[in-house]
């Protein structure tokens, strides 16, 4: 007999991106650490990035550099800056 699948957060993606671009929108820098402090935890830790290469992809964001993480755990390890995306900057505007 095969144990039953387990419950996975098929919504978390699409989620992820919209509250990315819902944080670029209201604040002028947006890192992995406000994705992770707004929306529940991902179904695996892999998908923060990728939720982040999807918005860049959709054009909602842009790179802007690094700077040192203010989470302990990652005891400041870099992590990437992102700003919202000029074209939505000319839409919002």
């Amino acid at each position: 007999m095969t144990s039953p699948m387990p419950l996975e957060d098929t919504d978390w993606l699409a989620d992820a991106v919209a509250t990315i671009l819902a944080l670029a929108l209201s604040q002028p820098i947006v890192t992995a650490e406000d994705l992770m402090r707004d929306m529940r935890p991902a179904p695996h830790p892999n998908m923060v990035g990728r939720a982040f290469m999807e918005a860049k992809a959709l054009h909602y964001i842009t790179p802007t550099g690094y700077r040192p993480s203010l989470s302990r755990s990652r005891r400041g390890g870099v992590i990437r800056t992102w700003t919202l995306h000029p074209i939505n900057r000319r839409n919002v505007a």
